[in-house]
């Protein structure tokens, strides 16, 4: 495939330049027609990672990247530099290629009289649709400095949350991986050394003994057969979780309600749906449109589909609050909380409330955990090596005192 870098007009007469991939330059310009651009020159260039088009996979602009954009943006904007030139800054600094490329692209269209929110809105990949409305309100209402700071600040809050409980998550995962490989290179290393010393014993060896030296030979004999249903399982489980919407929701339902781990999940989820929600309703995004936008970025189908819920409820004149409370995943305090809000009319500064106090109770929950996780898995790791070293010493102990 070849690249083709061209200059034209759209069909509104605004000048695009750009570049796209093609197996001949006749096929770019019929595909160029087709988009409506009128062409006024087009020629031949080299394919290099900026010049390609943004992609679903591979070129997708990392969290961390995206909310050091949001805070240097704000800030600029905060002191008064214009749109283009704060873009243009940003995408000279910015160390992701796919956002530097981006805002190169951004810059150009801006230039050419487009509004900030409906540039962004074309890259759905590298701008959530949470950014693009409350930029939008904040074109609409002339507080544009306003919604870049409220972004700048949710998803820094949202980074700073995500990584903590996954954080806590990973690290027992870790653990039991590293468990996992003590366990092996006992059976492979260790235990066989053993076996030939057991068999000249004529006496009936211990059944702790018997199970450690079958698991051994079972792993020695019969690997690749664990191998190949580690991975069968794990091919069957991705394909089915991104495919299957009832087993992907059923997922969820069960780390939801897993011990320890399911609160903890459970709560930073409810955390980043009324900070979302709070924060659309402060930019005067329509209370539909904000929970559409919810229902999408919440990133749990459960909490989504109350979310949805609550959407359809409202459509028919009924509380917001209502599905909250019927549904199982929602503590009363959410309930009783927007409830009070929508009576009040202070329905954004009672989410905003709850964010802050999952978000509080999450830090906290992340705290007591990782101090209670590292001494469990210690002593599951010499539980697990104290009974392979326990079989191994049993009988060992038994030929010693008949030898003596």
């Amino acid at each position: 495939m070849a690249v083709f870098k061209y200059t034209g007009r759209n069909k509104k007469g605004a000048l695009k330049r750009g570049t796209i991939e093609s197996k001949s330059r006749n096929e770019a310009i019929a595909e160029l027609k087709k988009k409506e651009i009128s062409l006024r020159e087009i020629k031949e260039t080299k394919a290099t990672i900026f010049n390609k088009d943004l992609s679903i996979g591979g070129n997708s602009v990392k969290n961390r990247d995206f909310v050091i954009y949001c805070r240097q943006f704000a800030t600029l904007i905060r002191a008064g530099v214009s749109i283009v030139e704060s873009t243009h800054i940003l995408a000279a600094q910015t160390e992701s290629k796919a956002l530097r490329k981006t805002l190169i692209e951004v810059e150009e269209d801006i230039r050419e009289g487009q509004s900030y929110s409906d540039v962004t809105e074309k890259y759905p990949k590298v701008f959530p649709a949470l950014f693009v409305n409350m930029i939008r309100a904040g074109e609409m209402t002339g507080s544009l400095d306003e919604s870049l700071d409220r972004l700048a600040k949710y998803y820094e809050k949202q980074y700073k949350l995500k990584k903590k409980v996954q954080s806590t998550m990973t690290y027992p995962i870790i653990l039991l991986v590293l468990i996992v490989g003590v366990v092996i290179f006992m059976m492979l290393s260790i235990v066989p050394n053993f076996v030939d010393m057991f068999e000249q014993f004529e006496g009936e060896l211990p059944a702790i003994t018997r199970l450690v030296v079958s698991m051994s030979e079972f792993i020695q004999n019969l690997w690749w057969l664990g191998l190949l249903v580690l991975i069968l399982s794990v091919t069957a489980f991705l394909f089915f979780y991104k495919n299957n919407k009832v087993f992907h929701y059923s997922i969820h339902v069960f780390l939801l309600k897993m011990p320890i781990f399911g609160k903890l999940l459970q709560k930073a989820s409810i955390a980043r749906m009324t900070r979302t929600l709070s924060s659309l309703f402060v930019s005067s995004v329509p209370i539909l449109q904000a929970l559409a936008i919810v229902e999408k970025v919440v990133g749990n189908p459960v909490i989504g589909k109350v979310v949805n819920e609550a959407k359809a409820n409202l459509e028919k004149g009924s509380p917001l609050s209502e599905p909250f409370e019927k549904s199982w995943v929602f503590p009363p305090l959410v309930s009783q909380m927007t409830a009070i809000g929508e009576q009040t009319g202070s329905l954004d500064y009672m989410l905003e409330k709850i964010a802050d106090f999952y978000e509080d109770d999450v830090d906290r929950t992340v705290d007591s955990l990782q101090s209670l996780i590292e001494p469990l898995m210690i002593v599951t790791l010499a539980v697990v090596v104290g009974f392979i070293v326990l079989s191994i010493m049993i009988p060992m102990f038994t030929v010693f005192t008949e030898m003596q």
